[in-house]
């Protein structure tokens, strides 16, 4: 007979799961000015800061 899957299994913890879905991982385009290269920057923020995040140089 096979287990049968807890249902608490799932979702450990419902409040972090919940706290996890306000961040967001954006990824920025940047050019050297020296080489000319593009060079990207990473960083996971809050999902209200972002529009902040693309403005800002």
């Amino acid at each position: 007979m096979a287990k049968q899957a807890s249902k608490n299994a799932k979702v450990k913890d419902a409040k972090a799961a919940a706290e996890s879905k306000v961040w967001t991982k954006v990824i920025k385009a940047e050019r050297s000015p020296k080489s000319g290269a593009y060079t990207f920057k990473e960083q996971i923020i809050h999902k209200d800061t972002v529009t902040e995040f693309f403005n800002k140089k």
